[in-house]
C-alpha cells in the first residue's frame, strides 16, 4: 500500500497534499513546514516517527485528524487531477506568492490556489484594500460600501472581499464598474461558486480579477474553514474596512486578525437604530477601528506607516475567544472531503 510520501516528492506536491489532508491554519502543522520542509511533514504525518517541537500527544492528534481526512481518498485520482494545470497553486517562494501572508507566521496558508490575474497577489500590500461585512446588509451599508470600493479602485487599489452576499458582493460590483480590480478569496474550492446567488459576479472576478482559495477544488465550504479564512482576508491586505456588521459578525472575527497583524481598521458608522451597524459602532467605541466615511478615509488607513507591517501584539476585541474559536471549530469538524 503506497503511503503519502509516495505521492508528494516535492515540497509543491506535499503542499497540496497537506491543503487536502491537514486543517488550514493549523499551527502545528506550519511549525513542522518551517523546521522540515513540506516532504518531511508528509512523512511525519504517516509515520510514528518523533516530531521536532511538538509533544507526543500533540502529535497523535495531528496523525488522527489526517488519519480521518485521508479515510478513503483516492490519492492516485486525486493528486492528478488537483494538478492538471487548470489552477495555479501558488506557494511561498513563486513569483505572485501574496508578501502579506508571511505575517500569519505558522498559521500562513501551505498552498493558494488560484485563477485568474495571480499577478494581483503579488502588488505591494499598500495597494489592497479588504472590505467585509454583513451578509443581511442595508441599502445604507451596501451604498456605502460601494462608494468606498469604487473610490479605492479608481485610485488603483485592489478590494479584496469573501464573494458573499451584502457588503462584500457590493464592494466587488463597485470596483469592478469603475474598471478596477478585485479578488475573491473563498472558504471552498475555487471551482464552486458560493454562495450560488453571485454566480455571476463570482465568474465576472475569475475574468478579469482573482479568485483564490487555500482549499483544494472540490473542497465545501464549512464553518470553521469560513473561520479560517477571516486571517487570510486580514492578512492580504494593508487594512480591512466594515461597513456594517452585527455585534457577533464573522467580519469582526477578520478584524481581530487584522489588529493582531497590525494592520488597519476602519469601520463606517451607521443609525444607531440599525443591528446591522452595531459591529461598527462597538468597533469605534473600543477604539478598535478608525472612523471611516469615505474613500480617502480609508486610502490615509492603508498608507499608515506600519499598516502592511506585521505587529502581533495589536489588540483584539476585549474578551475575545478568536484563538478558541478557531480550535473548537476544528474539533467540530476534524474530516475532510473533496
Amino acid at each position: 500500500m503506497a503511503s503519502l510520501a509516495d505521492y508528494a516528492p516535492d515540497d509543491r506536491t506535499a503542499r497540496v497534499m497537506l491543503s487536502i489532508i491537514a486543517e488550514p491554519g493549523d499551527a502545528k502543522v506550519g511549525r513542522l513546514l518551517a523546521r522540515v520542509g513540506g516532504v518531511e511533514t508528509i512523512r511525519l504525518l504517516d509515520t510514528d516517527t518523533a516530531m521536532p517541537e511538538l509533544r507526543r500527544e500533540e502529535a497523535e492528534v495531528l496523525r488522527h485528524r489526517v488519519r480521518l481526512a485521508s479515510d478513503g481518498a483516492d490519492f492516485d485520482e486525486l493528486m492528478p487531477r488537483l494538478l492538471d494545470g487548470r489552477y495555479a497553486p501558488l506557494i511561498p517562494g513563486d513569483r505572485d506568492w501574496p508578501a502579506g501572508l508571511a505575517d500569519l507566521g505558522e498559521r500562513a496558508p501551505y498552498v493558494l490556489w488560484a485563477e485568474g490575474a495571480t499577478s494581483l497577489l503579488s502588488r505591494p500590500v499598500s495597494d489592497l484594500v479588504t472590505i467585509t461585512g454583513s451578509r443581511a446588509s442595508t441599502s445604507y451599508g451596501n451604498l456605502v460600501a460601494g462608494e468606498i470600493a469604487a473610490g479605492l479602485a479608481e485610485e488603483e487599489k485592489v478590494v479584496i472581499a469573501g464573494g458573499a452576499y451584502g457588503i462584500e458582493a457590493a464592494a466587488h460590483r463597485a470596483a469592478l464598474s469603475t474598471g478596477g480590480s478585485a479578488i475573491a478569496v473563498l472558504a471552498g474550492g475555487i471551482d464552486l461558486n458560493y454562495p450560488r446567488g453571485n454566480t455571476e459576479l463570482l465568474d465576472t472576478i475569475r475574468a478579469v480579477g482573482a479568485v483564490v482559495s487555500e482549499q483544494p477544488p472540490g473542497a465545501v465550504p464549512t464553518r470553521s474553514r469560513f473561520l479560517a479564512r477571516s486571517r487570510v482576508l486580514a492578512a492580504l491586505s494593508s487594512a480591512t474596512i466594515v461597513p456594517e456588521a452585527g455585534a457577533r459578525s464573522g467580519a469582526l472575527v477578520t478584524t481581530d486578525h487584522a489588529l493582531r497583524l497590525g494592520r488597519g481598521v476602519g469601520a463606517v458608522p451607521g443609525p444607531v437604530t440599525s443591528a446591522a451597524s452595531t459591529g461598527p459602532h462597538l468597533l469605534i467605541q473600543d477604539q478598535r477601528a478608525t472612523l471611516v466615511t469615505r474613500a480617502s478615509d480609508a486610502q490615509a488607513l492603508m498608507d499608515r506607516p506600519g499598516s502592511s507591517q506585521s505587529r502581533l501584539e495589536g489588540r483584539t476585541a476585549p474578551g475575545s475567544s478568536l484563538e478558541s474559536e478557531l480550535t473548537q471549530a476544528e474539533r467540530d469538524e476534524p474530516g475532510r472531503r473533496l
